[in-house]
């Protein structure tokens, strides 16, 4: 079904982004005239409700700062749509990038990503870690993502949905659902695009959330394919245990505790993954009937 058939909700997540909502807003009601707008006011403390009231679109307040992520969570909730797109209110994406987003959709993808350039990024250090966080993510779905933690997206409401309990209230939201759909087997495109500097200050604490990143990486990962990752450490302690063994055998002719002892370790680390892998299928299974 095509998309214009469809309602659009279209969420952004504030927090103190009075000045560049005041000329974004207007800008995304030229581009989707009929498309509900929400702006979720995460604790802002400047004009961030009264421009968004001025502009006539429909805002949520928080009593104070949940995060980015919660922000994210209470507009899904809160929407009437039937796609929801979810861009950042600094400034940094495109209005004009919409229209594209949505009709890329409609090739019967179930989410599409706005994947930045890499003149996009604020930072070279910033690009290098978007580029590892990258790699290692389709690494553990087994698909290649190019553009991990893009805020500029859009999926089918629906699907979205399904994965909100998972979501962080930080800001890597879109590492969690970008690997989430991809394990649940639904269809992910990219979309190219160029992100403009952001107005004002990031919230973003590159030292923080930069690990708090690769913590959801692997949890999601652990979540959806438990043996990528218990896999790599049983051969580990497999490999070592041989090597070990080959040493000491050539130096004292004998198999000593310790080369038992990994031996063990990296078959009781395997089996854990099998039950792993199992338990996980189950609860899939589960949560999907």
């Amino acid at each position: 079904m095509p998309i214009t058939t469809h309602s659009i909700s279209i969420i952004l997540p504030a927090k103190n982004e009075a000045i560049s909502l005041d000329s974004l807003l207007p800008r995304i009601r030229t581009s989707q005239p009929a498309a509900e707008i929400i702006v979720v006011s995460d604790g802002s403390t400047d004009d961030t409700v009264r421009v968004c009231n001025q502009h006539g679109v429909r805002v949520i307040q928080h009593p104070y700062s949940m995060g980015n992520g919660a922000a994210i969570k209470t507009g899904a909730r809160h929407a009437t749509g039937d796609i929801l797109l979810f861009m950042d209110a600094d400034g940094q994406h495109k209005p004009e990038d919409i229209k594209p987003l949505l009709a890329k959709l409609e090739e019967r993808y179930d989410m599409i990503v706005g994947a930045r350039h890499s003149s996009s990024q604020a930072s070279l250090p910033r690009s290098l870690a978007n580029r590892v966080y990258n790699w290692l993510a389709s690494w553990m779905v087994g698909q290649r993502i190019e553009d991990l933690t893009s805020g500029f997206r859009t999926a089918r409401a629906d699907k979205f949905r399904e994965f909100l309990h998972l979501l962080p209230n930080g800001f890597s939201y879109p590492t969690t659902i970008t690997m989430a759909f991809f394990r649940a087997g639904y269809a992910v495109g990219y979309l190219p695009i160029v992100a403009e500097r952001r107005i004002g200050k990031s919230h973003v604490q590159p030292m923080r959330d930069g690990a708090r990143f690769f913590l959801i990486i692997f949890r999601i990962g652990a979540l959806y394919s438990p043996l990528k990752l218990f896999l790599p450490i049983s051969l580990a302690s497999f490999v070592v245990g041989i090597g070990y063994y080959t040493y000491t055998f050539v130096t004292s002719g004998r198999f000593t505790n310790m080369s038992a002892l990994l031996f063990t370790t990296s078959i009781l680390i395997f089996l854990l993954g099998l039950v792993a892998e199992q338990i996980t299928m189950l609860l899939y299974q589960t949560t999907r009937h």
